[in-house]
């Protein structure tokens, strides 16, 4: 019996009916009847031939109990469904089910921060300091220990919700005083956020005493954007090889001490030359699709194959050089709600993904811009205006667009600052400075891209003015400078001559 990830929402969506669809097909290649428990009439794995029996039902402890007595399967599968069938996991097994795969012990594990932490120091891998509070002492206690600026959220949330980054106590007090639903079982979780931190994840296939990784990827946009919201980049582009071995072996102590069977993801910040270990998910995750795609393995069907009982051995599963480079875009319904802000940051907030493959990295981000419908490009004019925290990197990024021959414009503060660095820009005022301002530039068509990085609190101005201007007028628009290198990247290969369009297969055929 496999369980479906429920209804469609932000946070959980495609990725794991993907998962759960390749898990019945391997499932009944192996010879078993296979039973589908979802409830979404939207997805593959509730069509009349995915499964040989689907019952159209909630995922709640009574419905897959109900199920479970009257079929009596051999057991069931809940890590293919996302958090909404891991919430009950623990339920289920109470009651008698037999869960197959990495037990509900082990996902309680991971997702206690304490437990998870103590876990971390028996294996002496660094891990973020952190705390927990119930109440706004406790939360003024920690934050005083750890230091500013902080990553506060609720404990088991899905997307990312009610996360924020705090840069100090004032904020802290707003965030408590603002948190519902807070009591001992389910605390206030208080990070240490590392800045300027590269962000990379491992999907891992494991088998109880291995685990293989296929491939790292490397986030483009730095910590305190949500994974779900951050471009990201296979196999990774500037992380050096010993990072990327501290990140293999991690991964496969953790997938052992943890005994996982079937898939884990695990999240890792690279800050200051010290890998970082986020957190770590014995579930599938919303990258399966995309790594199983760009390295040619398909992921869910082998860790079918393992919660069955065979081992990676037995499946001759090795490490592979991936001469191309798939890079996967968040898709983003800002069009559909001209007057929120669309700044990324710790909560979810994209409806969907798509993938680029190229030969260079420069180009398959250029496709996966232009698949996300962010068509960036070839020429023109780049309005620049960054704050202040962001200037230590911007001119060796504008200097990339200007050697492609676009204009500059700039605000008053960073044309300023691009002068310092002999940069050429040209002055643009801000909406309170008079006219013609930005807004103006946007709406006659002579801006071609945006790059704004947020001011964030140090301002008084509000800036998403901008940003709201761009999306309107579909005017392609950047809020991370790690984004706009990429970008620049993209648009140099994409002039050199673009790839043409060549099929999965072929790319596949290249790895060997």
């Amino acid at each position: 019996m496999v369980l479906g990830g429920g209804p469609n929402r932000i946070g959980q969506g495609i990725e794991f009916d993907y998962c759960c669809v390749h898990a019945a097909l391997a499932l009944r290649d192996e010879g078993y009847e296979t039973i589908m428990v979802n409830c979404n009439p939207e997805t593959v794995s509730t069509d009349y031939d995915t499964s040989d029996k689907l019952y159209f039902e909630p995922l709640t402890v009574e419905d897959v109990l109900s199920i479970y007595e009257k079929e009596k399967p051999e057991g069931v599968i809940v890590q293919f469904g996302g958090q909404t069938p891991l919430n009950i996991a623990g339920e289920l097994a109470e009651a008698g089910v037999k869960i197959l795969g990495t037990s509900p012990e082990a996902i309680d594990l991971a997702e206690d921060r304490d437990r998870f932490r103590q876990m971390m120091q028996r294996l002496d891998i660094p891990m973020p300091e952190s705390g927990m509070a119930i109440n706004m002492e406790e939360a003024l206690v920690v934050a005083e220990r750890i230091g500013y600026p902080l990553m506060v959220r609720p404990s088991y949330v899905l997307g990312g919700r009610g996360m924020e980054i705090v840069y100090d106590e004032e904020m802290l007090r707003e965030y408590v005083a603002a948190a519902v639903h807070v009591t001992p079982d389910r605390p206030i979780l208080i990070d240490k956020y590392l800045e300027n931190a590269i962000e990379c994840e491992a999907d891992a296939i494991a088998d109880g005493t291995d685990a293989f990784v296929p491939a790292v990827m490397e986030h483009i946009e730095l910590a305190g954007v949500h994974s779900g919201d951050s471009a990201c980049v296979i196999p990774p582009v500037s992380i050096p090889a010993r990072h990327i071995d501290t990140i293999n072996d991690y991964t496969r102590r953790i997938a052992h001490d943890l005994n996982v069977v079937g898939l884990m993801n695990m999240q890792y910040a690279i800050a200051r030359d010290v890998v970082y270990v986020l957190e770590a998910n014995p579930r599938a995750s919303r990258t399966v699709p995309l790594v199983s795609k760009v390295c040619s393995i398909s992921m869910a069907r082998v860790a079918t194959q393992l919660i069955l009982g065979k081992s990676l051995g037995e499946l001759n599963i090795r490490q592979r050089a991936i001469p191309h480079f798939g890079v996967k875009e968040a898709v983003f319904p800002f069009p559909m709600f001209p007057e929120v802000d669309p700044v990324l940051g710790p909560e979810m907030r994209s409806t969907g993904e798509v993938l680029g493959i190229a030969g260079s990295f420069g180009l398959a981000f250029f496709k996966a811009e232009e698949a996300a419908q962010q068509v960036l490009p070839t020429e023109g004019t780049v309005l620049v205006t960054v704050s202040g925290k962001d200037e230590a990197v911007l001119p060796d990024m504008v200097k990339q667009f200007v050697e492609l021959g676009f204009k500059i414009k700039a605000t008053r503060g960073t044309h300023q600052f691009l002068a310092g660095h002999n940069i050429e820009s040209e002055i643009i005022l801000k909406m309170h400075e008079g006219r013609p301002n930005i807004v103006d530039g946007i709406k006659n068509g002579e801006i071609q891209l945006v790059i704004n990085t947020p001011s964030g609190k140090l301002s008084q101005y509000d800036d998403s003015y901008i940003r709201k201007a761009a999306i309107t007028y579909r005017v392609p628009y950047i809020t991370t400078l790690a984004a706009a290198a990429a970008a620049a990247k993209g648009i140099a290969a994409y002039r050199q001559g673009t790839s043409g369009v060549r099929s999965l297969q072929s790319y596949h055929a290249d790895i060997k």
